[in-house]
Formats: structure tokens, C-alpha cells, sequence
């Protein structure tokens, strides 16, 4: 037994402003006992151990101290996990072990919440690359998810499980925050709207978010960097929320009026970063102009596709351009004080052409054919190699 368990048992009642009287009271125990315990004369019974724990509102592996060795071996199995850049991948083949790993290690740590956590996103992730996003336009041009086939994705349905669970037992708002993210797209694609909106109802709005909040949590330089990192990381969203807007009505692609919208997102990112640098998010605009291209050429501006195919590699470079092992900032006025942040992989303007065109909706099979038989393609491809 820990010879410092007395110790930490005094630590515990002294925090939370308890007498050794109390403490006796609640265990029905005598209060010499628990004097000779924080004496280390004596230790308690083992029976007694979970009414400590649970007295004091900790596991018994924090009463014991192991509170630190266990939360080591869960941060080492997440870091690998994260290590595989799963998001990042084009591939499958980390699926299986992945979830065999984060297995594993809840089978040493049961009910651990940062591995059914880190368990979740991962089977969500799996569920993406297993089976894919299956969409289609109903009758008024709207795009609906298929929620017959999407139900029956065994990894989503296993995620929302234990998010479902999560957010009942969890006090930490980052788990019940990811949590909610990942239950409303879920949600969402499985048929359960309501439930989604219920959650979605439960966050707060975006005046409240964590970004605005730390613009007014400081002065001087401080509030000047939270606040170019607030409009750099509004910007990115607008974005995101713009693209799933036009995604959204298949009427939208109707007319030219898309591509003035992503280009509208992208002169945001000018209007902010006005020298130029974009820092990471020079990964935003190679996904808007990898739509846009697609767009374009939808549109008959075949010309404005390759312009926008070239844009996106110079943005690629860019990004590169940051993976060098040193310090960045951005340099603009608004947001001079904010620092880079730089990935890991260095392949970046190599995988544009399996990227393209980032988001697929609406089907562009047809545009995929007809661009890719343009010479230019090959070309274009040549140069992201390059």
C-alpha cells in the first residue's frame, strides 16, 4: 500500500475544508483512526478504500497516487494513435489497428473518458472511410443524407454509443464538446435530426465562443493577438459554413453565383492577411480553390479552372514553405502577433490531384472526366510533383 496515504488522505480533507471528525462520521469509523491514518501509524481496511475515494470524489487510483502513471500510458496510446495523422490520410489501413489499440488500452483502463473519447472520433473517422458519405437531392434540389445505409455503418453506430454516454458522465467540457460534435453529424446522417438540434441547442452561440471570449479577456498585446486569432479563425468557418451553403440546393449551380461566392471566401483571407501570408491557413484556400476550379469548369470558364488549379499549388508551396522547423508569424497588421502554426507532411502540393476538388457535392463525375482529358491536367499535374 502507498506509504503516503495518509498524507494524501489529510491533503484531501484539508481541501475540502473537512474535519478529521467528519471524515470519521462519514466512514463510521473513530476519529483516532483516521489520526493514526494521517500519521501513517496505521493504514485504513481495504474495504474502507472506495467510501474514501468516493468521499472525497476521486478514483481509487488518485487516492493511491497512480493517478499520474495511468494518465502517462493513456497520453502515450492517444499520441500514437494521433501519430497516424488519420484525418490527414487518404488511406484505410490504420483503421483496424487504430481501434484494436485504443481496445487495448481501455481493456487496462476501463471507462477511461480521453480513450472512449479519442475510441469515438476514431470509429467515426473509420465509418468516413469505410463506407463513405452516401448523399443524394430530393425533389426541391435539397441535399439529404442517406440515412437507410448510413444507419447500418457499424462504426457510427458504435461512436454514437459512447458519445451518448459520455455526455451524460463526463465533467470535462472539452470531451462533452467533442462529444456533441461528433453526435450531430451523426445524427444528422443517420435520420436523427432532432436529437442533433437538441445537442446543437445545448452549445453556446458564436458570441459566446471560446475565440470571441478571449478577445475580452485581456489588454494590450494580449487582446490584439486573441483577436487576430478570433478573425483568422472566423474567417476559416465562414468559409466552411459558405461552401456547405451552396452544397446544400443543388439550384445553386444553376448559375455563376457560386463562384462569386468562393471567391468572395477567399478575398476574406486577403482582406485579413493583406501582404499575402497566409500562414496554415494557405491549407483553406487549397481546398476553395480546388472547388472553385471545379466550379469554373462546370461554368465553361476552363481557362479560370487552370488559373485557380495554379493558385491552389502556389498556396501548397506556401504551406511548405512553413514545414522548415522555425518559428512563423503572420505579418500582417491585424494579426502580426499571432504565431504559425506548421503541420508535418511534406508532400503537400503532391497530393493536390487526389485532392481535387476537396468537396464533392454535387456529383462532378462528369466534370472530373472532362478536366482530366484537358492536356493541361497532365501538365498541371507534372508541376505539383515538381
Amino acid at each position: 500500500m502507498n506509504l503516503q496515504l495518509g498524507e494524501k488522505i489529510k491533503e484531501l480533507r484539508k481541501r475540502d475544508g473537512r474535519t478529521q471528525e467528519d471524515l470519521a462520521k462519514a466512514l463510521d469509523i473513530t476519529c483516532q483512526a483516521v489520526s493514526r491514518w494521517e500519521m501513517n501509524g496505521s493504514y485504513p481496511d481495504m474495504e474502507l478504500i472506495p467510501a474514501i475515494a468516493n468521499y472525497f470524489g476521486i478514483s481509487i487510483d488518485e487516492l493511491f497516487g497512480y493517478e499520474c502513471e495511468r494518465d502517462k500510458k493513456v497520453n502515450e496510446i492517444i499520441a500514437r494513435i494521433n501519430d497516424l495523422h488519420i484525418t490527414a490520410r487518404s488511406d484505410s489501413e490504420w483503421v483496424d489497428d487504430s481501434i484494436f489499440s485504443l481496445r487495448e488500452g481501455l481493456a487496462e483502463f476501463p471507462c477511461n473518458e480521453k480513450l472512449l473519447m479519442c475510441l469515438a472520433d476514431t470509429l467515426s473517422e473509420a465509418g468516413w472511410r469505410k463506407y463513405g458519405e452516401r448523399l443524394y437531392y430530393n425533389d426541391e434540389g435539397y441535399q439529404v443524407h442517406d440515412s437507410g445505409s448510413h444507419r447500418k455503418n457499424e462504426y457510427w453506430a458504435e461512436a454514437i454509443k459512447i458519445c451518448e454516454n459520455l455526455i451524460e458522465i463526463t465533467h470535462d467540457s472539452g470531451i462533452f464538446t467533442n462529444a456533441v460534435r461528433i453526435l450531430v453529424l451523426l445524427y444528422r446522417n443517420i435520420g436523427e435530426y432532432e436529437k442533433g438540434v437538441n445537442l446543437a441547442k445545448r452549445m453556446p452561440e458564436i458570441s459566446q465562443s471560446r475565440e470571441i471570449m478571449m478577445t475580452y479577456s485581456s489588454d494590450e498585446k494580449k487582446r490584439a493577438e486573441y483577436t487576430g486569432r478570433a478573425l483568422l479563425a472566423l474567417a476559416a468557418e465562414f468559409a466552411q459554413q459558405l461552401i456547405q451553403g451552396l452544397m446544400v440546393n443543388l439550384d445553386n449551380f444553376k448559375s455563376d453565383m457560386p463562384i462569386k461566392k468562393i471567391e468572395g471566401a477567399i478575398n476574406l483571407f486577403s482582406l485579413i492577411c493583406d501582404d499575402g501570408n497566409y500562414g496554415e491557413y494557405n491549407g483553406k484556400l487549397i481546398q476553395l480553390y480546388l472547388y472553385l476550379s471545379r466550379v469554373q469548369w462546370e461554368r465553361g470558364y476552363h481557362d479560370e479552372a487552370f488559373s485557380s488549379l495554379d493558385k491552389a499549388l502556389n498556396h501548397a508551396k506556401m504551406l511548405e514553405s512553413l514545414l522548415d522547423g522555425k518559428e512563423h508569424y503572420f505579418t500582417a497588421p491585424l494579426i502580426s502577433l499571432v504565431k504559425c502554426k506548421s503541420g508535418e507532411f511534406t508532400n503537400i502540393a503532391a497530393s493536390l490531384p487526389d485532392d481535387w476538388p476537396f468537396w464533392c457535392c454535387p456529383d462532378y463525375s462528369k466534370v472530373d472526366k472532362e478536366i482530366k482529358s484537358d492536356p493541361r491536367w497532365d501538365k498541371w499535374v507534372e508541376k505539383t510533383k515538381g
